[in-house]
Parts: C-alpha cells; structure tokens; sequence
C-alpha cells in the first residue's frame, strides 16, 4: 500500500489498510434511528456488525457500544466519573486521550493520582499497591493493555483481580495495541470497560467500540443512540469493516502465528541495529524479541547522538516512516511515557519508535537497517 520507494514502520499510529472490507452494501446508507424501510435496513446492519463484533471478541452484543474510535471510547469511560465519588487513578504511561481528560477532571476538582510503572515501562502489582495507598478511596482506574510507545504489555487479569479485592473500582483498559496482536480475554480478565479502534487493524478511521460490562451514566446527551452512551448517528459502514476486521484478526489461533512472525521479524531487527554500534533499546534490558513482557510489533530505540526528531526526518527522506512517540502526541514536547519509566534525558531524547505490521517483509526490516546505517553515518 505504500507508494513505491516508501517503507511503512509506523503501524502503531495507523495500520495499512490489508484487509480488504467488502463495499457498504446498499442498505447501509439509511439512518439507523429512522422508522421508514430504509432505517430499519440500516438498523439491521448495524446489529448485525455488533453481533459480528460480539462473537469475535467472546462477548454479549448488548456489552458492546460503537463509537468513532479509541480516543471517544477513552473519553466516556474517564468522563463517566463524574457521576461517580472517589478518585480516579491512571497509569503514568497512558495514551494522551485517557492521562490528558483525567487531567480535566483533576481541574473540577476531583480527586485524581498516578499509577507508577516499573523500569520496564509496565504497571507491576507492587506499583499498583503504592497508587492505591496514596488514594484510599480510589473508584476508577485506567490500565492500558499494551503502551503504544514501547510495547510493554501489562498483566491486565493480575492488576483487575488486586483492584477487586480493593473494593468497588471501575476497571478501564486501553486496549488499541492489543487487539490483533496478542491474546486479549476481556471477560476473563474481568475488567469494567474497554477501547478498540478499528484504523490499528486495517479497518477505517472513525469507528470503534466501548465495550462496557454495565451501562453506566456518561457526560455525553444527545438523540439517544448507542443506549445514550455514544449519542450520534451510527456509522453502519464503518461498524461492519471492524467487524470485519476482528474476525479476520483477532482468532486465537491466527495470532499466536502472526506473533511468531512479527517475533522474527523484529529479532532481525534488533539484530542488525546492533551491529551498527550506536543502539540501544528503550528500556535497556529489552533484548530479546521473544519476551512477552513487550509486544513484537513495537520497539523503541535510540541511536547514540542523534536526536530522535532528526533521526525521523532523515530517515523519511530516505523513504522509511518511522516516528517518536504517539501520532496523538507528535505536536507537544517532552516524552511523559520515558520519563515515567526513568528513563535518562538523552536517551529520551534519542529515542524513536518503529513499530510493523502483519505485511511488513524481512527484506524491509533489512532495508531499513541499511538505511539507518547511512543516516548515522552522515549525521
């Protein structure tokens, strides 16, 4: 999909569009919400994209709420706290749409605190206890499953099982990364509410899900769509690409091969960046391609004196996308998700991310090893 002489490596931002979804189909245009034969035909696609959705992720269909993606689904699960007592709690590596409106609910006053993430960049049960102290009286927690920036994946059933036992805390999960990449058991890791966003899977932007264990009261009002959840007209086209999406990508037996492959992929990655002698990974110790701590398809990686804004830049001229954090965040200074895991100033500074796909080619992973080599050689 890329044009030609281009190498795409920023699929954490948005993936390439592999799947191809089948054309909406006539009926999908009519308002979901109208009366007339054209509204209910759009009405029974869009339930027919939430059973779709249901039966690919283990779930009721009543549990699911479409949405225009995760950032939305991020927003009515943090802003629903405003109908709640207690504090709010989120990691201090979560995407901008969950850390930045946790933020805004700190400015009216609600109580709000940080959970702090090991070296690795990974909320541990011991960091979890130390959040939980400091604010007793914590109603809301917001754990991202796998952190776009570096990969790191949480231990999502172990932190919901120590906050159940902590009383009635609402359990959210970011769960954009992990969806198609690694096993996720929403039901199973018995959390309350849950973000996916269909352009990370190669489906269109402007469509997700909120998956919510209970309806619950949200800041949002409008015609009532969604349960009132997400008030707005649906977007049946886009509700049936991601379901698309998750029945092609998110089988159990599909992703433990796409694992492998991405696996693989990324130990001849990490592999020829070595050899260049200017590398080193974010964090440090991430040095096997198998560890199941982090995500394979994501890797953060700096390259001694080079900043990671010029190391993209020179980089993109020589075809290859890469980038330094999180699209959402590329405007704003400062690396909040490294600083957070301790990580030092230059090396933050140093750092870029390069992330793949399910279609990115070993002889890619060596073109862009090449290229670096070159970059640092004439930087």
């Amino acid at each position: 999909m890329a044009p030609p002489g281009r190498h795409y490596f920023d699929w954490a931002a948005t993936a390439v569009p592999a799947l191809q979804t089948e054309s909406p189909k006539p009926g999908t245009f009519g308002n979901p919400s109208s009366l007339h034969a054209e509204g209910r035909e759009g009405k029974k696609f869009l339930e027919e994209a939430r059973s779709r959705c249901a039966a690919a992720l283990g779930l009721k269909p009543e549990t699911l709420y479409f949405s225009s993606g995760g950032t939305e689904s991020n927003a009515i699960a943090v802003f629903s706290q405003l109908f709640r007592r207690g504090a709010c709690l989120y990691s201090a590596v979560e995407h901008p749409s969950v850390w930045e409106n946790c933020r805004v609910l700190e400015r009216l006053g609600r109580p709000v605190g940080l959970i702090p993430v090991e070296a690795d960049g990974r909320v541990s049960e011991n960091s979890l206890k130390q959040a939980l102290e400091k604010q007793p009286n914590t109603r809301f927690a917001a754990i991202m499953a796998v952190n776009n920036e570096t990969g790191a994946v949480n231990d999502m059933a172990a932190l919901a099982a120590l906050l159940r036992r902590e009383g009635a805390v609402h359990i959210h999960c970011d769960m954009v990364q992990a969806l198609g990449k690694i096993p996720v058991d929403i039901s199973g890791w018995d959390i309350d509410s849950a973000s996916i966003s269909a352009h990370k899977l190669g489906g269109p932007r402007g469509i997700g899900l909120l998956y919510l264990k209970k309806p619950l009261e949200t800041l949002y009002r409008g015609g009532g769509q969604e349960g009132g959840v997400r008030p707005g007209t649906e977007n049946t086209a886009g509700a049936l690409a991601l379901a698309s999406c998750l029945e092609e990508y998110n089988q159990r037996e599909a992703l433990e091969g796409a694992w492998q492959g991405a696996r693989e992929r990324l130990d001849r990655l990490m592999r020829g960046l070595e050899g260049l002698g200017r590398y080193s990974p974010i964090p440090r110790e991430r040095h096997d391609a198998g560890d199941r701590r982090f995500s394979p398809y994501i890797l953060q990686a700096a390259f001694d004196g080079v900043p990671g804004e010029v190391m993209v830049r020179a980089l993109d001229q020589a075809g290859f996308a890469v980038s330094t954090g999180s699209a959402c965040s590329s405007s704003k200074a400062g690396r909040p998700v490294l600083e957070a895991m301790g990580i030092e100033a230059k090396l933050r500074l140093e750092g870029i991310r390069i992330s793949q796909g399910r279609s990115t080619g070993a002889e890619e992973i060596d073109l862009l090893v090449r290229a670096v080599g070159d970059c640092l050689e004439y930087l």
